[in-house]
């Protein structure tokens, strides 16, 4: 009895490419009513590893430039942290995927 075996073989593309996650970057824009300490108090609580200096430094840049990169980073977590900033009434500027 002959039996017919069938067989898929399956060959894989080496040419395949890997896609980045996307990124994002987070802006915070000048305004007349909140603080510098609010500003650099909001990214202290609120951005990870954020040093209470450097969140100061930043507060001071909005302030003489009109805004400030505060973080960049996957896209997922900038929409959790540039919301958080936006319910401490942080006037922010819309997400900047990079």
């Amino acid at each position: 009895m002959d039996q017919e075996t069938t067989s898929t073989t399956t060959v894989l593309d080496t040419r395949t490419t890997t896609k980045k996650y996307p990124e994002a970057r987070i802006i915070i824009l000048d305004d007349d009513f909140n603080t510098f300490e609010h500003v650099a108090n909001c990214l202290v609580v609120i951005i990870p590893g954020m040093s209470e200096k450097r969140s100061w430094v930043l507060a001071v840049e909005v302030d003489r430039e009109g805004l400030a990169e505060v973080w960049r980073g996957p896209l997922e977590q900038a929409e959790l942290y540039h919301q958080q900033l936006i319910s401490k009434g942080l006037t922010m500027a819309p997400i900047e995927k990079t």
